[in-house]
């Protein structure tokens, strides 16, 4: 029997089976079943969702990101990089109505495009998602300590201590694990819609800070530095990365896709637009009136910048913990359907009542939902290694940075431009505009991934001079 993996048959009984947003018929067009699962999320849980994907720690840097390069300048690179995310979303919302009924992914995608690249790219997404989720545990285990010394001297006296163990970040991400642990086993994202809730609040909250501490500066707070409309620095370098970077979430966007009910382009577009403005809209709030409060003197977390003197502010350390704690799911959940991907390859079974021995197709690609024994198993394989990893360790700047540089944009600028060009290029009834612009945004990846690589290694073997800009 000869395998021929992406070259998928199914039959009505098996298009079916099962209603997971990461079930995968990869390949040709198979027929139509009498029943077609259908999505259930609503435009809002979607959005929320892809919001909540989008922002994330990297807002507490936009402030030090206009301070590299002016007001002007920072407006418009974080408008420009929002804009140039959302044409690569809407390039992936296209290519996913190319694959099979309610089962896009990039895998289903890649199996249309470039089969035999399928598996490195879910590889490249999965080590992306991974290698956030650790940043995210990272970031819990140094906030946490600060925000219960806030509160307890807040709520009690300044003069009193927490006890020891409550000032351990270890412990802190420990104790969050179980909370970690059940939200990232949900197989659907509209399961994580009341999560995305409360990091939404979390946003609002953290703009409402940076606005009132600018008209009302708190008792404590250190004095602005220069401000400039347009200034650049040595640091936009290193700075204009995070606001390419902060509108990263191409990889729930196919989730999202397969989950929206009447998941028509207009009713895709409103979610990716919504989204998107979202996201400009507030980290252009927070980096202006945060650059605006401390000038050339913000620091790297705008949050850490603002006295820890009130309960204002100590809640609103917390708010930062609970958008990285609710976020943490986001990234599992495309983390372990990749691997799932990665995992199923191979195997190929006969179709069943077909007389053709070359006529296979790939069993497990073709079952909607992951067995409980494998969901459990990755699930528990992606918190656990990344909890322990997160725990021994205290700094993966570096590393996260080279995750970020080549996976964030792979999956945000290379692979949409490049699949949605290699789908479209014999298709007539694709303009030949937007066929060129989608080569145009691969290019663009491809620019940003070797720039920001080349500084990642240049800061290495020169890590005293880029420290002094």
């Amino acid at each position: 029997m000869v395998q021929k993996y992406g070259a998928v048959l199914t039959t009505a009984a098996d298009a079916t089976a099962g209603d997971s947003e990461h079930s995968a018929l990869l390949g040709g067009n198979a027929a139509p079943s009498a029943t077609q699962r259908e999505g259930h999320a609503s435009i809002l849980s979607s959005v929320s969702n892809l919001t909540n994907t989008i922002m994330g720690s990297g807002m507490l840097t936009f402030p030090l990101a206009m301070a590299s390069s002016g007001i002007i300048p920072g407006i418009i690179t974080c408008i420009f990089s929002g804009g140039v995310g959302a044409f690569g979303l809407y390039l992936l919302s296209l290519s996913a109505r190319r694959a099979p009924h309610r089962s896009s992914s990039f895998f289903a995608v890649a199996q249309l495009t470039f089969p035999q690249a399928a598996i490195f790219f879910d590889a490249a997404i999965a080590i992306k998602c991974f290698g956030v989720s650790i940043s995210y545990l990272i970031i819990i285990k140094s906030l946490m300590p600060s925000v219960v010394a806030s509160l307890y001297h807040d709520l009690t006296s300044p003069t009193t201590n927490p006890p020891a163990w409550a000032l351990s970040g270890r412990n802190w991400i420990t104790i969050i694990m179980f909370i970690l642990v059940p939200l990232a086993s949900f197989r659907r994202l509209d399961s994580l819609r009341h999560a995305s809730y409360i990091v939404l609040f979390s946003v609002v909250y953290l703009v409402a800070i940076v606005i009132t501490c600018y008209f009302s500066p708190l008792e404590g707070t250190a004095p602005a530095g220069e401000i400039h409309l347009i200034h650049f620095t040595p640091n936009f370098i290193s700075t204009f990365p995070v606001q390419v970077f902060a509108f990263t979430c191409a990889q729930n966007l196919f989730p999202i896709f397969n989950e929206l009910k009447a998941n028509s382009q207009q009713r895709m577009n409103i979610v990716v637009g919504t989204s998107i403005g979202s996201a400009i809209l507030v980290y252009e709030v927070i980096a202006l009136f945060g650059y605006l409060t401390f000038g050339s003197n913000v620091g790297a977390n705008i949050i850490a910048m603002y006295p820890s003197t009130s309960i204002f502010i100590a809640i609103g350390q917390l708010a930062i913990v609970l958008l990285i704690t609710f976020s943490y799911p986001l990234q599992v959940q495309p983390c372990r359907n990749c691997l799932d991907k990665i995992f199923h390859v191979g195997a190929p079974t006969k179709v069943p009542g077909s007389d053709n021995d070359d006529e296979v197709v790939d069993e497990d690609h073709a079952v909607a939902d992951m067995s409980l024994f494998k969901h459990t198993l990755l699930t528990a394989a992606i918190t656990g290694f990344g909890f322990v990893v997160a725990y021994f360790v205290d700094n993966l700047q570096m590393v996260l940075s080279f995750v970020g540089t080549t996976g964030s944009t792979t999956i945000s600028f290379i692979l949409p431009g490049v699949l949605f060009w290699k789908i479209s290029r014999d298709d007539p009834s694709v303009s030949r505009t937007l066929n060129k612009a989608a080569l145009a945004l691969a290019g663009y990846g491809c620019c940003v991934f070797v720039f920001c690589s080349g500084y990642n290694i240049y800061r290495i073997f020169n890590p005293s001079e880029v420290s002094s800009h």
